[in-house]
C-alpha cells in the first residue's frame, strides 16, 4: 500500500500547492513587475501548461531523482532541503526518545499503582502535558531556563562561535564521530529545550496509552500465575507484561513520530531551529512550488515508511502475528 499512498499524496500535494493564491513569477519579480514580464517568466517556468501536464512533468522528474529547483535561491531542492530535514529529524528523534522514556515509565507506574495517589498524580501530569500548547511551553522554557536562570541557550542548533564542520548534518552524531566533546555538549544544550517542548504532548499520549494497555495485561491469568510463583514484580512488569502490552503503544510511537516531523514548525519558530517546517513555511510565502511539493512529499514518505516499520515490528514483538499467511 506504500506506493498508492505516495501517488495519492503527490496528487493531493500538487493540487493544493497550485491552489495557493498568487504566482511564483510575481513573488520573484516583485509587486511592480509588468504583466508582460510575468507572462514571459511563467512561460519559461512551464506554469502556463495545463495542470495535468505540469503534474506528469513533476512526477517524471521525481522518478529521476530531480525534486526541482528553488525559485528563491536557484539551487536544486534535493541539495538545499537536506540540512533542514536532518535538523528536524534530529529534533523529532530526541523529542521522541524523551517522550518514550518518561511516557512509558509514567504509564507503567500508573498502572502498577492503580487508584493510588501515584496513579492520580501520573495522570494529572499526563493531562497537563497533553493540554499545554507547544508555543506556550516553549516560551516559558526560554523565560525560565534561558533568561532567568541562564542555564541553557534559547535558540539555534549550536553557538555560531563554535568551530564545527558537520558531516551528516546530525550535529550530535557528527560531534561524536569527530570526538569533539565541546561541540557535543553545546549541541546537546541547544537541543534540550526544544526537544522537551516538542516531546511533551507525545509523552502524555504515550503515558495514557501505556497505562490503559498495561492495566488490561496485568489482569491476565499468566500475570497472576507469575506472581503466585514468586517472580519478582519488576521482572513481571518489564519482561512479561510490557512486551504483551506493547502493540498499541508502538502504534502510538509511529504516529507521534510522523506528527513530530510534520508539526514541529511552532517549536522551530520559537527556538529559531533551522528545520524543514520553517523552510516550507518560507517557501509557501514565496510561492516556491518546487520546495513546497517536494518538502511535503518527503515528509509524507518518511511518515509512511515509519508506519511500515511499525507494522513489521508487530510481528517481531508478537510471533503470533504473521503477514502474508491466512
Amino acid at each position: 500500500m506504500l506506493i498508492p499512498v505516495l501517488i495519492g499524496m503527490s496528487i493531493i500535494t500538487f493540487s493544493i500547492v497550485h491552489a495557493i493564491p498568487g504566482s511564483p513569477a510575481k513573488a520573484i519579480l516583485g509587486e511592480r513587475a509588468t504583466p508582460e514580464a510575468m507572462e514571459r517568466l511563467e512561460e519559461n517556468m512551464g506554469l502556463n501548461d495545463p495542470l495535468y501536464i505540469q503534474y506528469f512533468r513533476y512526477v517524471g522528474n521525481l522518478l529521476q531523482g530531480d525534486l526541482g529547483t528553488s525559485v528563491q535561491t536557484g539551487r536544486p531542492v534535493a541539495e538545499e532541503i537536506l540540512p533542514y530535514l536532518t535538523a528536524t529529524f534530529e529534533l523529532a528523534l530526541c523529542a521522541m526518545l524523551i517522550a518514550i522514556f518518561f511516557g512509558v515509565n509514567l504509564g507503567i507506574l500508573s498502572a502498577w499503582r492503580q487508584n493510588t495517589s501515584v496513579d492520580y498524580l501520573s495522570m494529572v501530569i499526563a493531562l497537563i502535558g497533553v493540554s499545554m500548547p507547544v508555543f506556550w511551553l516553549g516560551l516559558m522554557e526560554q523565560w525560565i531556563f534561558a533568561q532567568e536562570l541562564d542555564w541553557l541557550p534559547s535558540n539555534g542548533r549550536m553557538d555560531p562561535r563554535m568551530f564545527f564542520e558537520p558531516i551528516t548534518n546530525f550535529y550530535l552524531l557528527d560531534a561524536l564521530i569527530q570526538g569533539n566533546l565541546y561541540a557535543l555538549q553545546d549541541a546537546f544544550r541547544h537541543m534540550l529545550l526544544p526537544a522537551i517542548a516538542l516531546g511533551t504532548i507525545p509523552m502524555a499520549i504515550i503515558a495514557r496509552m501505556t497505562r490503559s494497555s498495561m492495566l488490561e495485561v496485568l489482569r491476565s491469568d499468566y500475570i497472576r500465575t507469575a506472581r503466585a510463583k514468586g517472580v519478582r514484580e519488576g521482572l513481571i512488569i518489564y519482561k512479561h507484561a510490557l512486551k504483551n502490552a506493547f502493540i498499541p503503544i508502538i502504534t502510538v510511537f509511529g504516529l507521534q513520530m510522523g506528527l513530530l516531523l510534520g508539526g514541529a514548525i511552532l517549536t522551530e519558530t520559537i527556538f529559531s531551529w533551522p528545520g524543514v517546517g520553517r523552510y516550507l513555511y518560507d517557501a509557501i510565502h514565496a510561492r516556491d512550488y518546487a520546495v513546497v511539493q517536494s518538502g511535503i512529499l518527503i515528509v509524507a514518505t518518511i511518515f509512511v515508511i515509519i508506519n511500515l516499520i511499525v507494522d513489521l515490528l508487530y510481528a517481531w514483538i508478537d510471533p503470533r502475528i504473521q503477514y502474508g499467511k491466512e
